[in-house]
């Protein structure tokens, strides 16, 4: 997949913890947040499953996107992902990554 810009969206498992991104090459990040190499919010949450996407022309715009939703209640960000994505699938399966494990890391629950 070439770069491009996107605004992503992860969840931790369906109607989980929700976390709003923006990367040039979307491949490359979820790899990033998969491997646990980001320290931060997704990593301490096991935030890793692709439940949306959107391309863009032009960074500005993706940067744009991403701050709109990021200022949006839950319930939105929530009905914007069950528009496309209802039973909160892992979309980064469809772009090629391998599925994920159902436990996250150090055998939390």
């Amino acid at each position: 997949m070439p770069k491009q810009p996107c605004v992503y969206v992860l969840a931790s498992q369906p109607n989980g913890t929700i976390y709003v991104g923006v990367t040039s090459n979307l491949i490359a990040r979820l790899v990033q947040h998969r491997s646990g190499a980001i320290p931060g919010f997704t990593q301490r949450n096991h935030v890793h499953v692709l439940v949306r996407y959107e391309f863009f022309a032009t960074m500005l715009e993706a940067i744009a996107r991403e701050k709109q939703l990021k200022r949006w209640h839950r319930l939105w960000k929530v009905n914007l992902i069950e528009s496309e994505n209802p039973d909160w699938a892992d979309l980064a399966v469809g772009l090629g990554l391998k599925p994920l494990n159902s436990r996250p890391p150090n055998g939390g629950c």
